[in-house]
């Protein structure tokens, strides 16, 4: 048995005994039953970070264009086509007869109302990030929209596809965010029915949805979600019946799950990743020569720390990225697991009677951390986990106070490289490594639309970290759902459940 699955938690399911048997009622009222953890308060969409809110809100609103993960293309919806005018210019042909929930028919006015809103300096936008790259959009006419960037942003369409919905300006006036909070009016393949903060959402079948984008009508009549903090009782409603699905099941309780006849479990791939990264800068530090740094990347074995905290669903990465974004060279300098290799780089280093390390981990990374130190014990490393909160972590970590990090990053969900090697090598705050071998493209990378030249800058810069061995790059995550085995539901890697998708068998 690996060592390391004794250190894992028990599962939650050793608490059940015998359950009822399973009722199926999602299946015959036509309505998917889910739960979720965390609350859903608010139906804003701008006024909100959390998934299950926004995920939920990707149901009522639509953008002017989605995402095909398929392929990566970027498919009209609000617009029925765009063009991109330069580099700082994008134009869409609004789609004709899309109605609101409450009847009123989307116009050009709609449109350029949101963005100029939301992309205003004192909007309160929580995921800022979405829109802060518009400067304006301006009614060319009725049925055509400019949008004009403050500069070029290549991520502006992956921006628009789903984080960016249109409100309907009278409504809005009307009603304000308190009210899109908890009476939304949208133009998405469901409309709400009920909102109970903190306790349920109730949406219905939008039957006047408009045709020609790639989301469709949705096929369930209706979606009902509650929240159900205790994962116990979301396990027991589910093997009941009476729940149809569950995300972010852990690892240890998925067997047990999949072992009941009424249920079903599936495990996607999504943007979000683990490393270890190196500052260089911390005064005196042993990680500034590269040959400890190559140490440090032979002698953490990867595969068996993943196998005991993640399950083989979560991929090894190679790269200072995940695989699932755009940009991400996997074709890097590799450095499997070799404590022998790693004992000799550290006496080749003047090491070999050993060296002392620290490294910053989460309350959440305490055992991975754990056993990363083991691993480097074993050749020679001492390594002192400091176990902060993350913005204290933030603090020591730009401050350059530790030589070591082990952190995981989600990239907002983008399935660009832009936001992971370019949000963490771009020279900034946040980039301890500073070398212009790698900010240099990464940085140019950043200000053009060419997706042929981004690709090639982000693989050069890929390469250069790699290959001086700044990080430890980990694994990417997986997440693990559980539901109904009359359903059909698979999430999307950016973290979001396409509900309207959603089918019975």
């Amino acid at each position: 048995m690996n060592k390391y699955l004794r250190i894992g938690a028990a599962s939650a399911l050793l608490s059940f005994t015998a359950l009822a048997q399973p009722a199926f009622a999602g299946k015959a009222d036509d309505t998917l039953n889910v739960a979720f953890t965390n609350e859903i308060d608010t139906l804003d969409y701008y006024s909100s970070t959390a998934r299950e809110a926004l995920s939920v809100g990707r149901m009522v609103y639509d953008g002017l264009v989605s995402k095909d993960f398929k392929t990566g293309e970027f498919v009209p919806e609000l617009a029925e086509s765009y063009k991109i005018l330069s580099d700082t210019e994008i134009e869409f042909k609004i789609r004709k007869g899309v109605q609101f929930h409450n009847g009123d028919t989307l116009t050009a006015d709609d449109v350029t109302f949101t963005l100029n809103m939301v992309s205003r300096p004192d909007f309160p936008a929580k995921y800022a990030i979405a829109v802060n790259w518009i400067d304006k959009a301006e009614k060319v006419d009725d049925d055509t929209v400019r949008l004009t960037m403050k500069t070029p942003y290549p991520l502006a369409l992956e921006m628009l596809a789903g984080n960016v919905p249109i409100y309907p300006k009278a409504y809005y006036e009307k009603v304000g965010a308190a009210g899109m909070a908890v009476k939304p009016i949208g133009t998405g393949p469901y409309k709400v029915v009920s909102l109970d903060p903190g306790v349920e959402v109730s949406l219905e079948r939008f039957d006047g949805y408009y045709k020609g984008g790639q989301r469709g009508a949705a096929s369930i009549g209706k979606l009902h979600f509650r929240v159900l903090p205790e994962v116990n009782t979301q396990y027991a409603e589910l093997m009941n019946g009476t729940v149809d699905w569950i995300w972010k099941v852990v690892k240890d309780d998925a067997p047990r799950l999949a072992s009941r006849p009424n249920i079903k479990i599936e495990t996607k791939p999504v943007t979000r990743f683990d490393y270890i990264a190196m500052d260089i800068h911390v005064p005196n530090t042993p990680v500034a020569d590269i040959r400890v740094r190559q140490a440090i990347n032979y002698a953490v074995n990867r595969k068996e720390i993943r196998d005991a905290f993640k399950g083989e669903g979560a991929p090894l990465i190679k790269s200072a990225c995940n695989p699932v974004q755009f940009g991400c060279e996997t074709d890097v300098t590799d450095y499997m697991y070799d404590p022998a290799k790693a004992k000799q780089l550290l006496k080749d280093a003047g090491f070999e009677s050993g060296l002392n390390l620290s490294m910053i981990v989460s309350p959440d990374g305490v055992a991975v951390g754990q056993a990363v130190k083991d691993n480097l014990a074993a050749v020679g490393i001492n390594l002192t986990l400091s176990t902060l909160q993350y913005s204290a972590s933030v603090e020591q970590w730009r401050g350059h106070k530790q030589d070591l990090q082990f952190a995981d990053w989600g990239s907002y969900g983008i399935g660009d490289v832009a936001l992971s090697t370019g949000a963490l090598f771009a020279n900034t705050g946040d980039d301890v490594v500073n070398d212009r071998d790698v900010y240099g493209p990464v940085t140019e990378a950043a200000k053009i639309l060419d997706p042929a030249r981004r690709k090639e800058l982000y693989s050069k810069a890929l390469k250069v970290i790699a290959d001086k061995a700044y990080w430890v790059p980990m694994w990417g995550w997986s997440m693990t759902t559980a539901m109904s085995s009359d359903l059909e539901l698979s999430i999307t890697p950016d973290e979001f459940i396409p509900f309207y998708a959603a089918k019975w068998k």
